[in-house]
């Protein structure tokens, strides 16, 4: 009767009543207040509702039923298509919206859609998946900022691929304690390039040096990826700077002279196919002859066997607890191997430039210590 009498009076009532009473019907609706009679009426009368002339009308229904797992399907689905004001409410609330919907709307919906849906409480991830590979930057940086969204490796990967080159997304993506090592050293190398392109870095250093600088830049923050990077992402980080062709000797050399030890070793994994086991038994305590073959096996040169063996030699005695030594000291006996200071060679300037720059780190470190005490 109460349906009835409602589906008599919306025809001749005001806008703003339609838009009060169809909010009164959902709520009732899905809150469950009517006998099951009445309660197909509600649903008749719901549908019907959809055709009023006035979205505000409808809106006041998106309202009410948005949020609710009892909602009728082919209302919600209705609204869900009506336009922006309405459908916004469903698409960013509605658990009846399933995942292909999403996905769906994520491919052929506008900007302002693809932000709406990566804002929803929960996001799985095959929704995060076709967000990060069709969606626009703004839809990206709110999935980033969801913390309800599940985000697979693949999918930061993607995102770093398509909007790496905007400064925005990159610094949301860094501060992300979830963004797996290589895509964190992807955006490393897309901030180099950046600098590197800047008209004023070019004008004041000039193209060429420009380029070696940040390009020396990114190799040496590079180091400071690995110390960020898990153990068991190691692999991953290593095929993605292969791939790139950063895995060189140079690199390698800085990593052991930092102590990279566990990063050394997944690397000659890689590069040698060895068994893992074996390769970290040979680095923990294998005879010079036998880690000589193993680099050799990884394609470092002879020449860099010595200082790489004198590292290694240090590190161990520093992990049995025998000798108290840090980067300072290792890439000074490194450099010593080669014959000290005046050593001359492409090596002896990477292991010079390794040994004064953790001076000037050690120097700054100790007169920020000085001034804070």
């Amino acid at each position: 009767m109460i349906v009835s009498n409602f589906l008599k009076w919306v025809h001749t009532a005001r806008v703003s009543e339609r838009a009060y009473a169809a909010g009164l019907l959902a709520r009732a609706f899905v809150e469950n207040q009517f006998t099951l009679e009445d309660r197909c009426a509600a649903e008749a009368a719901l549908t019907l509702l959809l055709d009023d002339p006035s979205w505000k009308v409808r809106l006041a229904m998106a309202e009410a039923l948005s949020m609710s797992r009892h909602a009728p399907l082919q209302i919600v689905s209705a609204l869900a298509s009506d336009q922006p004001e309405v459908a916004s409410l469903i698409i960013g609330r509605s658990p009846l919206i399933t995942d292909l919907d999403l996905i769906d709307r994520v491919a052929s919906g506008s900007s302002a859609t693809q932000v709406l849906i990566a804002q929803r409480s929960a996001v799985s991830m095959p929704v995060s998946a076709a967000l990060t590979e069709v969606g626009e930057a703004d839809a990206c940086l709110a999935l980033l900022a969801n913390p309800g969204a599940d985000i697979a490796s693949i999918s930061f990967r993607r995102i770093a691929e398509r909007f790496g080159d905007l400064a925005s997304v990159r610094e949301v993506m860094i501060a992300d304690g979830r963004l797996p090592s290589d895509c964190r050293h992807m955006l490393l190398v897309k901030v180099g390039e950046a600098l590197s392109r800047s008209p004023l870095v070019c004008a004041l250093m000039g193209t060429a040096r420009a380029e070696r600088i940040t390009r020396d830049a990114c190799v040496k923050a590079s180091i400071t990826v690995v110390d960020g990077t898990r153990p068991d992402e190691h692999r991953a980080l290593i095929e993605h700077l292969r791939l790139r062709g950063d895995l060189t000797a140079s690199f390698l050399i800085r990593a052991v002279a930092h102590g990279k030890i566990d990063f050394f070793g997944s690397a000659l994994v890689v590069l040698t196919g060895q068994a893992e086991h074996r390769v970290r038994s040979l680095l923990s305590g294998g005879g010079d002859g036998a880690v000589a073959a193993l680099m050799r096996g990884a394609g470092l040169g002879a020449c860099t066997h010595s200082v790489i063996m004198r590292a290694l030699k240090v590190w161990r005695e520093v992990a049995k607890g025998r000798q108290i030594a840090g980067v300072q000291e290792v890439s000074w006996l490194m450099l010593r191997e080669l014959g000290g200071p005046n050593a001359q060679g492409e090596l002896a300037g990477l292991l010079t430039s390794i040994h004064l720059d953790v001076l000037r780190e050690n120097a700054r470190s100790h007169a920020l210590a000085i001034a804070a005490a």
